[in-house]
């Protein structure tokens, strides 16, 4: 089994650390500061192998130039993104697969925060690392994607085995839950993911990961059939597409 740390850093990014202790390699996971990711490497007494980014973000791969020259480690990306990413050594793209030991990870493009946004799927270890394609109860903002893209990238990403674990980059769950009520306000399930949400934060501690399963219940962004949710958007019995456009644009000003 792979070993996944989850560093917090800045106001409410996590960067991740995942570590093979048969093959010693290690992959820092979108870092978005090299010192964070250093003490910890330092603490465990792992050698930095790769870094994974899933996208250009500067808080997603602003350590990637101080970590290349402390470590050695390769940088593998989004080929595309290959003139945004600092220090890219390996360009992937949808479909491709990578190893960490004798651990894989498929890689899958979910363009809409990002055009060129990718995410790592290791399926034995029911891992998905997902960047701001998913939230816990909610999606990224489209910055450069279209909401038909966002949603097909959604998709893919629901389609995923229900016990996937869902490994985001921000702690954004308790906005987006509020958002999620106020969308879908008769979910139960939703009401008491709540509960546990308000619990956890209250005590300082992460939200992420969550679950396809548990995000397929409570993810309005997963939810687009609901018909709830489409009387309370107005669109009843209209389009996927047009029901996450509308969700869309209404998280944006919420």
């Amino acid at each position: 089994m792979l070993t996944i740390l989850q560093i917090p850093v800045l106001t409410d990014n996590y960067i991740y650390l995942i570590h093979d202790p048969v093959s010693k390699e290690t992959a820092a996971i979108d870092p978005a500061l090299a010192p964070p990711v250093l003490e910890v490497l330092d603490k465990k007494g792992w050698r930095l192998t790769y870094i994974f980014n899933t996208h250009h973000h500067w808080d997603h791969v602003g350590g990637n130039l101080e970590l290349k020259q402390e470590t050695g480690c390769k940088i593998i990306a989004a080929r595309s993104d290959s003139d945004r990413i600092p220090g890219i050594d390996v360009g992937v793209g949808d479909g491709d697969v990578i190893s960490l030991g004798s651990h894989t990870a498929k890689i899958i493009a979910t363009p809409g925060h990002t055009s060129g946004h990718i995410v790592y799927y290791f399926a034995n270890e029911d891992a998905l690392f997902c960047g701001d394609t998913l939230f816990v109860m909610g999606c990224g903002r489209l910055f450069e994607g279209t909401p038909e893209q966002m949603y097909q990238s959604l998709q893919k990403l629901q389609a995923l085995p229900p016990a996937t674990r869902v490994y985001c980059t921000h702690e954004y769950t308790q906005a987006n839950g509020r958002f999620a009520l106020s969308i879908e306000p008769d979910n139960g399930q939703l009401q008491q993911k709540m509960i546990d949400v308000q619990q956890l934060r209250a005590k300082n501690q992460s939200t992420v990961p969550s679950t396809i399963a548990q995000e397929s219940a409570t993810n309005p962004f997963f939810r687009t059939d609901s018909l709830s949710i489409q009387k309370t958007l107005g669109l009843e019995h209209q389009s996927p597409v047009q029901v996450f456009t509308e969700l869309r644009k209404r998280k944006d000003t919420f």
